[in-house]
């Protein structure tokens, strides 16, 4: 009896996984509804990126993405993103880092990572071109021969491309979202200006989140109008990096040209080890 328990169980969990939609029916679904509301935005079908989050996902799904026809992908954890990146390089793709990076990082992740979309304080800009904390250096000798060393590289290198995270909580302070990063509407121009001193660094345009209980469309149209604003300081930083799987379509009916979805694409996240 309890033989035919587990074969009935089983069998069971193969049905509901052969129901289960593939990784290209799952990409096709969510290209089908970003096309739609390109559309419904009155927008040309080519001014939205789709960046697949690929956070705890195998490189072997990276892979079968790629052979679908995905470019553009996002992670936020630097130690795993270097490993894929490492094993991934002879491969023409882009990397976007999306998550909360630390200054004594910020270096390493700008050798493989073409976009860092969590750009929200000073010593992060600082640190991304100056070469500041990544070889521990100990002097102010060597400090400053690694910065020189760093600015003449940039100087010839691409630059890396970089958001401005922008807090959309009414009262920062006094919400959780606080801990996802992101500065008060009002800081955006000051840490524009202070991109503008680095070349290797190009400003791209606007990221955010949108609030923990709040509907996210007028989230994303109050990161719309931040956008307006910079646009008129900055006239190339045009973009808008927002939208996730459950808030795309809203994201895109404001504006957002970098959707950074994950599991509405890949399936549901393996667990951490």
């Amino acid at each position: 009896m309890a033989e035919d328990s587990v074969s009935a169980s089983a069998a069971e969990s193969t049905s509901v996984a052969a129901l289960a939609p593939t990784l290209s029916e799952r990409l096709a679904t969510v290209q089908g509804e970003v096309a739609l509301a390109l559309s419904d935005a009155g927008r040309e079908q080519s001014e939205a990126t789709l960046i697949v989050i690929t956070k705890f996902q195998p490189i072997s799904l990276i892979r079968a993405l790629l052979d679908l026809g995905i470019t553009d992908f996002g992670e936020s954890r630097h130690q795993e993103a270097q490993v894929k990146s490492e094993e991934l390089d002879a491969i023409d793709l882009r990397w976007h880092f999306i998550g909360q990076l630390q200054s004594k990082k910020a270096r390493a992740v700008a050798r493989y990572a073409s976009v860092i979309h969590s750009i929200d304080r000073n010593n992060l800009i600082d640190a991304l071109t100056s070469g500041a904390s990544v070889e521990g250096a100990s002097t102010t000798a060597t400090a400053t021969a690694t910065a020189t060393a760093t600015a003449t590289a940039s100087a010839s290198a691409s630059p890396v491309g970089v958001f401005i995270q922008v807090n959309l909580s009414p009262d920062i302070a006094q919400t959780s979202d606080a801990a996802r990063g992101g500065v008060a509407p009002a800081e955006v121009d000051r840490l524009a200006e202070r991109i503008s001193l680095h070349p290797g660094l190009q400003l791209l345009g606007v990221m955010a989140v949108a609030p923990l209980g709040e509907e996210p469309r007028p989230a994303f149209a109050r990161l719309r109008q931040i956008s307006e604003s910079l646009i008129r300081v900055v006239p190339t930083a045009r973009f808008i990096s927002a939208g996730m799987s459950g808030d795309y379509r809203a994201a895109i009916l404001e504006g957002a040209t970098h959707l950074r979805i994950g599991s509405a694409i890949t399936g549901l996240r393996p667990v951490a080890e």
